[in-house]
Formats: C-alpha cells, structure tokens, sequence
C-alpha cells in the first residue's frame, strides 16, 4: 500500500499558520502569497482527510493540534544535518545584485549568514544597471531597486530609504555655506537617473527642473566617489551613502530627509522559494534589514 506524506511546503505553511494564526504574517514569514497559504493548507487537510483549523480564529481542531505535534518534531529532525553529510549536501544559491547594495547592505551583514547556513556557497551576480533590470539569467534570487511593479516575478519590499544632499567637507568649503535650499542655485549637482533630483526639489517646493548638465551616474557607489572627490552635491540614499558619511568623505548639507521614491526589492521566478535554500537567505535578509 502506497503511503502518501503531505509536501514539505505544506507542512511549513501548517506550523507557521499554527504559530502566528494569521494569514498574513504567515504568508509574509514564508515569502508567498496569502491564497498560496490557503492553498497549502487545503491541500494537507485534503491529504490528511480531517480539518486542521476551526476556521474563525485559526484555533486547531483536536485532530490539528496532535498533528502539529508531529510535524514540530519531524521538522525539527530534519533540520539536523548528519555530519558526515556536510560535505556533500552543499548548495549554490546565486544572488544577483547591485554593487552599491552589496558593498554598503549586504556585505557588513554577510558573515552573519554564512554563519548561520555554513552549507550555502553564495555566488553574487553583479547588476551593473537596476532600473533597467538588467539582471542574470541563472539567479535564483535578483535584488532590483526601483518602484516594486514588477510582473514577471514574485517579490517582496526589502529596503526603503531617504535622501538628502551630500558633499565632501572640501567642496563645501569652497562653495558654502548651505544654510537653506537655495544655496544650491548655480552648484554643481550629481546626477542620476536612479534617484532624480525633482523628488528632493519638490518636497521643498522648489520650482527647478531636473538638472541636465553636469556628471552622471548609473552607480549610486561613483556617485559618491565622485561626491567625495569634490565634483559636486549627490543626493543619495542615506542607507547607501552610509560608509561615506561613516568616514566622512561626505557630510550632509541640511537636516532634512525625503522618502526616495524607489526601493530595493528581492525577487524571484515562481517556484524558486521552494528550494529551501532560496528561502532560507530571503528569510534571512528581510530580518537582517
């Protein structure tokens, strides 16, 4: 006699929809969708033949909560890796990303994964231009920066950000001092089409156009190089800029932020998220920022 055992993603979404007793957070902590939850759950209580929740409130039947048992105590089994097994139960997990990203977000926090997943071998996939979504082919997970619309994947919102003027304590020197927006008139200004400069403009409502001589960049990163080497204001992300100011090649010139108008997204193709190994880093980073 065939004997059927319930897929692993099913098993997931009953424990975490067990813990949280909600739809939402659950779909949020397994990076799916909330009728993908439902779905999963139907599925086992199918597979099973017995309902698992009392419906209201996401309390578990009599039936669920002996059976939630079982699944605790399978799952926590099978997250313990044989040791002699190590070697050969290596992963590849090949991110794609911007460099600016990764140096400033992703590689002060990397230790900390490999930490915790010494199995995974990360291969990073540089992304040279975002908002074009320029992106490799055979990444498992891409990181896009821009406004979230996106069509061909699933995705979740990783990172948002401020912006604000930035420029290297020479440079102000030289052309300060900025003791209101209007010092800007006639400075050299940094340009690039990741972040324009009319979302700053307009939140101070200053009736300027986007700036269209001077340098431009399609790297946040050489933007702030150049920034720091005198050139001119960037106006960057202040999560970004962070190793800049941190240093301080490059200072704030006044003390307001505004919302940038793009974020950083991690997506991925369908399906991708069932490798366990996919959603342990997406589990990971949307913690870890």
């Amino acid at each position: 006699m065939a004997i059927r055992i319930p897929p692993i993603q099913c098993l997931l979404t009953f424990e975490a929809l067990a813990r949280l007793r909600s739809v939402t957070q659950a779909a949020e902590e397994l990076h799916v969708t909330p009728s993908a939850v439902s779905h999963r759950v139907k599925q086992l209580e199918q597979i099973l033949g017995t309902p698992l929740f009392a419906r209201a409130d996401f309390s578990l039947t009599p039936e669920g909560v002996e059976y939630l048992a079982h699944v605790c105590d399978g799952l926590a089994t099978l997250q313990k890796f044989p040791s002699s097994a190590r070697g050969s139960g290596r992963r590849k997990l090949r991110v794609a990303v911007t460099s600016t990203f990764a140096r400033s977000i992703l590689m002060p926090r990397l230790k900390q994964f490999a930490q915790l997943h010494p199995e995974v071998d990360l291969v990073l996939h540089q992304v040279s231009i975002p908002k074009l979504d320029v992106v490799a082919e055979d990444a498992d997970l891409t990181i896009r920066f821009g406004v979230g619309r996106y069509t061909d994947v699933e995705h979740v919102c990783l990172l948002k950000d401020e912006v604000t003027p930035l420029a290297s304590p020479a440079f102000i020197e030289e052309h300060g001092p900025f003791e209101n927006t209007q010092d800007l008139q006639g400075v050299p200004l940094l340009c690039s089409p990741l972040e324009p400069w009319r979302t700053w403009f307009a939140a101070h409502e200053l009736d300027w156009p986007e700036p269209s001589d001077g340098s431009q960049f399609n790297d946040v990163g050489l933007m702030c190089d150049a920034a720091a080497y005198h050139l001119g204001v960037a106006l960057v992300r202040l999560k970004l800029g962070a190793p800049w100011l941190q240093n301080g090649t490059l200072v704030r010139l006044f003390d307001r932020n505004v919302p940038s108008p793009h974020a950083h997204y991690l997506c991925w193709r369908p399906g991708n998220m069932d490798r366990w190994e996919c959603a342990a880093f997406a589990d990971w980073i949307t913690k870890a920022l």
